[in-house]
């Protein structure tokens, strides 16, 4: 590369003071070579993730562990919801696309189209948890019941057996994963003919912990999101597939089994067959330690 470059010097100088000025000049050169090759170095042992707010701990935890173990590697998570870890992939901005749906079609095509090849790789599993406040006397309602309630056609919770409140809808934003799994599969019952909506009333929040704190703090409210969000500020809903059966709470066990109605995958994406370096990230997440991490992180593991 140094035979490329064009060394222009100012006035020619001769004797002694000339070969010292080009040595100078010569030494800059080499050093300005060796920082841009250290960058260069550097930007290969990083590797950048966004996406999916739901799995941000999760992918955050996996990340600080895996540095841990490679020194001088770098891993940089950032969320912001599964739509813009789609869009960074498909601009190449991220190395790795955190998702808790499916890629859509629409961005598949426009991948393809900019020659990035979306690859799917399932890494944990997630239990939707629908949450009330404490004080709320309503513990459990059904696939239906809920579908009412977020598309408006149920406003009040004495008619759940509740109190004489009307009920302050949360959702998740509409670039938001798990806002398009809970429309698809709890508003419009995964009927592909459904045109249900979330009722104009929904306030919109831009991320899993905003609803949990604003249920935390308001004994009406009612919203969802992945089980790593729960503590004890929020209590947990039963949820039964129909009105005569099995009320089952979002718990490991009711997730691995099937058993509990509104439960994901969660994914990670890569353009392609990902680098040695992406490469040894992922079968981190999910060997052992990395599932054993996703169990601590209060989500559920592929297989025990």
């Amino acid at each position: 590369m140094l035979s490329e470059l064009t060394i222009f010097p100012g006035p020619m100088l001769s004797g002694r003071m000339g070969g010292i000025m080009f040595k100078k000049r010569f030494l800059a050169v080499i050093l300005l070579s060796f920082l841009l090759a250290s960058c260069a170095a550097s930007e290969t042992n990083s590797i950048q993730i966004k996406g999916s707010d739901t799995m941000v701990n999760l992918v955050q935890a996996w990340a600080e562990r895996y540095m841990e173990k490679n020194p001088g590697t770098f891993v940089a998570v950032t969320g912001g919801g599964s739509g813009t870890g789609f869009s960074s992939l498909i601009s190449g901005t991220c190395d790795l696309a955190m998702s808790s749906r499916n890629i859509k079609d629409k961005e598949l095509a426009l991948a393809e189209k900019q020659g990035i090849h979306a690859q799917e790789i399932k890494v944990a599993l997630d239990g939707l948890v629908v949450v009330v406040n404490p004080q709320n006397p309503v513990d459990r309602l059904t696939l239906e019941q809920l579908a009412a309630i977020f598309t408006g056609k149920i406003v009040n919770w004495k008619e759940l057996g509740g109190a004489d409140e009307s009920i302050v809808l949360l959702s998740r934003e509409v670039n938001s994963g798990t806002h398009v799994y809970f429309k698809k599969y709890v508003l419009r019952k995964n009927n592909p003919g459904s045109q249900e909506e979330f009722a104009p009333s929904a306030l919109m929040l831009s991320s899993s912990q905003a609803i949990a704190d604003e249920v935390a703090g308001n004994s009406a409210a009612i919203g969802y999101y992945g089980m790593g969000y729960v503590s004890a500020s929020q209590k947990p809903v039963a949820v039964a597939q129909e009105p005569i059966g099995d009320y089952v709470l979002p718990l490991i066990e009711t997730v691995m089994n099937g058993t509990y109605p509104i439960s994901r995958p969660l994914f990670l994406y890569t353009n392609g067959t990902p680098s040695s370096l992406v490469g040894a990230f992922i079968d981190f997440a999910l060997s052992p330690e990395g599932q054993d991490i996703v169990r601590v992180m209060d989500f559920v593991p592929l297989a025990e």
